[in-house]
């Protein structure tokens, strides 16, 4: 079959995959790009389904990727909101301690957000209660302001549209199958519908399998995804319960964030998310999206995680599982207010899948961004949060750094 030809082959239409054509698009208009997807539209996994938090950068040691990217793709993320007419609630977060023991950590928040340029400050239990009364700390909080929500699947949608406007070409319903090169010379993918692709470059943007496409090309030997589930609960009753965004102290050994109170774009409340391990790569609900080989090859990886007790993982597992008794997550949401009301937490929202890489030889999971990749191809491995915050600046230095 003779390949069609494109310059940048992008595989997944998420939000790295949707900013990385923009981009490329605006600094080398003329080129051909196209969208490789195999659902029917955009954002149908982790970009749709998160929790639409614009980050603000205090989670991230300076040196990381994710700090150099989340305070300013926080900013022009905004931007691209306002400039789109698209939802976007500036409610601002609060970081609360549980008690004495939490405020080191507290501490360490506030330093890694100031040696990042957040504006992030301390502020007392008297300060805390002007800014959210109802939010409950052991004698200080950490006040972010410039934290705010979106919703991503409208985000996604109209950098679709702008995309279409442009001249990109989205293949839907069609996902990477293989690497064609055995076909013979030439940068090549055939698609799950058996068309052959030649590309310039190849940019494997595919999120819960970004992995594996990468090891077709000789890349992520060291590395491995491991699913993780989160799922919210809504609230449903009366008076909103917080109006801004609450977070418990994390721990700072794993990447998960723990139980909190986030407030919608469209000012809905919602505590969560769980980090459950999932069984497969795409376990959102029943037999959904079932494959016997990814529950061997997860389940084998997740046994050896629980045996060996890599990163705390036993612990973890057990107390994300007690998350889907209800009455002892919503108890995890009780602890950063003063009053809840926990029969108005009534609906599971739409599971999302965190695409979580694990370093097979450290058995550590990995906390920052990872790519890799040569002329012809780059993978993106690790774009987890807050890469949709990120997602602007961390797609131009991709485009610097290895497509340009």
């Amino acid at each position: 079959m003779r390949p069609e030809k494109t310059d940048y082959l992008i595989v997944g239409a998420g939000i790295i995959g949707l900013t990385l054509a923009r981009q490329l698009l605006e600094k080398f208009p003329g080129k051909r790009v196209v969208l490789l997807e195999k659902e029917p539209d955009v954002a149908r996994h982790s970009s749709g389904r998160n929790s639409g938090v614009l980050h603000a950068g205090f989670y991230y040691t300076a040196n990381s990727l994710k700090a150099r990217f989340t305070r300013e793709g926080n900013a022009a993320m905004k931007r691209y909101c306002r400039e789109n007419g698209l939802p976007l609630n500036e409610c601002g977060k609060v970081v609360v301690a549980a008690d004495e023991g939490e405020l080191p950590a507290l501490y360490e928040l506030e330093r890694r957000g100031k040696a990042n340029g957040v504006d992030v400050r301390l502020i007392t239990e008297a300060e805390l209660a002007a800014i959210e009364p109802n939010a409950r700390t052991f004698r200080q909080a950490l006040h972010s302001p410039t934290t705010a929500t979106v919703d991503p699947a409208l985000v996604c949608a109209s950098l679709k549209e702008t995309l279409l406007k442009a001249g990109a070409r989205f293949l839907f319903s069609e996902g990477y199958a293989r690497p064609g090169a055995r076909l013979g010379e030439g940068n090549t993918v055939i698609t799950s519908k058996g068309r052959v692709i030649e590309a310039g470059r190849i940019i494997n943007a595919a999120g819960l399998y970004a992995d594996k496409i990468a090891r077709d090309f000789g890349y992520s030997k060291n590395y491995t995804i491991i699913p993780f589930k989160g799922i919210y609960l809504k609230y449903s009753g009366g008076a909103m319960p917080v109006k801004t965004n609450v977070y418990p102290v994390p721990n700072l050994k794993n990447p998960f964030l723990g139980v909190h109170y986030t407030v919608t774009a469209d000012n809905h409340v919602k505590i969560g998310p769980t980090a459950i391990p999932a069984f497969w790569r795409e376990n959102y609900e029943g037999l959904q999206n079932f494959r016997a080989g990814e529950l061997a090859e997860v389940l084998s990886r997740e046994a050896q995680l629980f045996l060996l007790d890599a990163f705390g993982f036993r612990g973890l597992a057990f107390e994300e599982m007690r998350k889907y008794y209800k009455p002892f997550f919503v108890g995890l949401g009780r602890r950063l207010v003063k009053d809840m009301d926990a029969a108005g937490f009534t609906d599971w929202t739409r599971p999302g899948i965190r695409a979580q890489l694990l370093n097979k030889e450290t058995l550590e999971l990995v906390q920052d961004f990872v790519i890799e990749g040569d002329k012809q191809s780059t993978h993106i491995l690790n774009a987890v949060s807050p890469a949709f915050t990120g997602s602007f600046p961390f797609t131009k230095w991709i485009i610097d750094e290895y497509l340009s």
